[in-house]
């Protein structure tokens, strides 16, 4: 049996635990929580890259701010 897929080594659980690593995996979440609404909204999948950079264009710096004082 194969246990690919399946990485519990030190380094990826590092990885896993890294602020950076989180930090990433939060903004990834809204942007496709964002693609969601947008599709919704367009009535097809308006696909990553322009969800991507919609959000960057009009939620980044406010979601960022709203984290960061979230995290104080």
């Amino acid at each position: 049996m194969s246990t690919a897929g399946k990485d519990s080594s030190p380094a990826h659980d590092l990885l896993k635990n890294s602020s950076l690593y989180r930090e990433f995996q939060a903004e990834r979440e809204e942007i496709l929580r964002h693609k969601w609404i947008e599709s919704e909204k367009a009535g097809h999948d308006i696909g990553f890259e322009q969800a991507l950079t919609d959000w960057i264009i009009r939620h980044r710096s406010s979601w960022r701010k709203n984290r960061q004082s979230q995290s104080n």
